[in-house]
């Protein structure tokens, strides 16, 4: 089994900055892509940020050139450091991994229990 726990989530300002954290841990063999998603009351869950363990970063239109996102592959960590944030980034962030949990085993997306992020304007 593989648990993923998020921290840094919280109450900020207009055009302030958090940072959130998620450390992977459990029966992992390799991670390949590891990422942030969100979701806002009555929304679907949409893609922030993914990165892959090569370091190839992908991330939504909405948050490019202010969010970045980054990982300690020794650590199984990957973190996303928020800034100049708007009222429209409040959402549950959700931390996700895709998990090789043995060398034989298919790869299986993880996900967080979500740490909530409210931006007040």
């Amino acid at each position: 089994q593989v648990h993923l726990v998020e921290s840094g989530g919280g109450l900020v300002e207009y055009g302030g900055s958090l940072r959130l954290s998620c450390a992977a841990s459990g029966s992992i063999y390799r991670i390949s892509t590891m990422g942030w998603y969100r979701q806002a009351p009555g929304k679907q869950r949409d893609l922030v940020a993914t990165i892959t363990n090569g370091g190839t970063t992908n991330y939504s239109d909405s948050v490019k050139g202010r969010f970045t996102i980054a990982r300690d592959n020794a650590k199984n960590t990957v973190s996303l450091q928020m800034n100049s944030l708007k009222p429209e980034d409040t959402a549950v962030y959700y931390c996700s991994a895709l998990v090789k949990t043995t060398r034989f085993t298919r790869e299986t997306d993880y996900w967080g229990q979500g740490t909530q992020v409210t931006v007040s304007s």
